[in-house]
């Protein structure tokens, strides 16, 4: 009996000490526990008034270990059983609301996240169940084109407008936090740097002069002059989208907020101790890095290009277009002709690295050689004959015929057309050859000239009748003129009439009064013909009449020339 006694009073005893140690404590106090046991579906916190508190594991983001603190909110200190009813989740939005409070109040950044695109805007995550509004509008400091693109993205805002429960949401605003960074950034930047910084941004955006780099919400220039010592023409093969760079500061300006980056010089400009390591006549082996209509451009080395121009590009080819020759990337051997350091030019020639054909053209080619070969172009002067791969001689059209008058070469020949041809002239300095046809026979006009002289008579046809002489065709084909007024003898009349005795293909013969073969001019008269036999008989009579009476006289020759007739 008196044991069951001493046992009801120590029952009584702890109940008295439990109520007592509760006596502290309200329903709502936020207090800090003690994990001190946990398991799959609870965390156990002591909060110091001789009762433990379970808290299901979801209220936590990340589980406790034991011995931590938490915080947590009394919801029944007199739960059923006797035990204290705590919440971490109900402690969290008490904390987390008063912290918005004081942010809102203060300006102060509070994190959150985009969850998901409402009407006019997102939807924000600032914890503790508590939702924002971000208008579309103060999502971001540029314009964004695709909304989804956001969501699930954790950062900064600025509450514009606060509001507790969850009837209203606050109204927060990224691109204020944004602007505040950027201001701060550039602030920062513009005061810090100096020329010749390195400084890292991210490659930002592209443009045909360049790039643009983000050095922390604020751009800076990478302009194409500046990526590579070389010649840049796609900014896209130096620097990509999205890359971590960092550069050199060649150019600030406070005032007007322009930042000039450089990505060349960031090494050694290899122009500064280029003749080192070349000399002119050196040859490299490179690739082409650029052609254009007036040559081909070679990377020697990074930050080096070299120009094989286009008269540099074979000794024989006429090139009009380097394109057809080579593409980018060709893998091609170069002499080193010259270079300018101060303007950063190297000139090369790639039809150096061969023989030129032109030194030795005199020798396989010698003047008198006869060959037989193809026409590959007509002109208005002559035609080009191709000789061997890439070197053409020149056939004028006054060296077709000696005495044909061409009026166009496509009157002799036509493109295809193989003839044979004799070479007349070489001119290696020039890289000339002319050619001939008509050396490939005697000089009819030289003929002609040994064989009637001036003063000889000469026979020949009638080719044309015209109002001012009479053309005649001789030997050797040449065409000579009596003029019209050596149509008749000295003694006689010339009247229109006169022509009308001759007609296309008479035989005549008329007295050679001048041939010259370098003009290739050939006058006829048969007016000087007759005069020359009139004379001649004179001579005869005279001399007839002299062996019967040394007195004999002109008077007396005509006397008796009269009494002939």
């Amino acid at each position: 009996m008196e044991d069951e006694t001493q046992m009801t009073d120590m029952q009584t005893l702890l109940q008295e000490q439990y109520l007592k140690s509760l006596a502290g404590i309200e329903d709502g106090q936020i207090v800090t526990g003690t994990v001190v046991q946990l398991n799959n579906e609870y965390v156990f916190v002591d909060v110091g008034y001789k009762s433990e508190g379970k808290i299901p594991v979801d209220e936590f983001i990340e589980l406790p270990k034991i011995g931590d603190k938490v915080n947590v909110a009394i919801v029944n200190k007199e739960g059923k059983g006797g035990q204290v009813i705590v919440s971490k989740k109900k402690a969290d939005a008490r904390e987390r609301s008063e912290a918005l409070r004081e942010a809102a109040e203060s300006g102060t950044p509070v994190l959150g996240k985009f969850s998901k695109v409402i009407k006019g805007g997102y939807e924000v995550d600032l914890g503790a169940d508590y939702k924002g509004f971000c208008p579309l509008s103060k999502a971001d400091i540029v314009r964004i084109e695709d909304p989804e693109t956001l969501i699930g993205k954790t950062d900064y805002f600025i509450i514009d407008k606060y509001h507790t429960g969850s009837k209203m949401k606050s109204v927060v605003s990224r691109k204020e936090y944004l602007e505040k960074i950027i201001a701060q950034n550039k602030e920062k930047f513009f005061s810090s740097v100096q020329i010749g910084d390195v400084v890292q941004g991210v490659v930002k955006s592209f443009t045909s002069f360049g790039a643009f780099i983000d050095l922390g919400g604020f751009d800076g220039l990478l302009h194409i002059n500046d990526m590579g010592w070389g010649h840049v023409t796609k900014p896209k093969d130096y620097v990509k989208k999205g890359q971590v760079i960092q550069l050199r500061l060649i150019n600030i300006d406070p005032d007007t907020q322009k930042i000039n980056l450089s990505l060349k010089h960031m090494t050694e400009d290899p122009w500064t101790n280029f003749e080192e390591r070349y000399q002119v006549g050196d040859v490299i082996k490179a690739p082409v890095t650029k052609i254009t209509s007036f040559g081909v451009f070679i990377g020697i080395e990074p930050g080096i290009e070299g120009l094989a121009h286009i008269s540099e590009l074979s000794w024989t080819k006429k090139v009009t277009n380097p394109a057809d020759i080579y593409k980018i990337g060709d893998v091609v051997e170069a002499k080193i002709l010259g270079y300018d350091l101060d303007k950063k030019r190297v000139s090369l020639g790639i039809k150096q690295m061969l023989e030129n054909p032109w030194d030795t053209i005199a020798e396989r080619y010698p003047v008198g050689t006869v060959l037989k070969r193809n026409v590959v172009k007509l002109t208005n002067s002559g035609a080009f004959v191709n000789l061997e791969d890439g070197i053409d001689g020149f056939l004028h059209i006054d060296d077709v015929s000696w005495t044909k008058k061409l009026k166009n070469m496509s009157q002799f020949c036509k493109e295809g057309d193989e003839i044979e041809v004799v070479v007349s002239r070489v001119e290696p300095e020039n890289r000339r050859i002319r050619l001939s046809v008509k050396n490939l026979e005697g000089n009819p006009w030289q003929n002609l000239r040994r064989s009637s002289p001036k003063g000889s008579v000469i026979t020949g046809t009638v080719s044309n009748v015209t109002d001012f002489g009479v053309f005649v065709k001789v030997d050797g084909d040449i065409e000579g003129l009596i003029s019209k007024y050596n149509l008749v003898g000295p003694d006689e009349e010339y009247t229109d009439k006169v022509l009308e005795n001759f007609k296309v293909g008479d035989e005549v013969t008329a007295m050679v009064v001048e041939i010259n073969p370098q003009t290739q001019k050939l006058s006829l008269s048969i007016k000087e013909m007759i005069k020359k036999n009139q004379e001649s008989e004179m001579a005869k009579y005279m001399a007839d009449g002299k062996e019967d009476d040394d007195t004999f006289s002109l008077a007396d020759m005509l006397k008796a020339k009269d009494e002939e007739i």
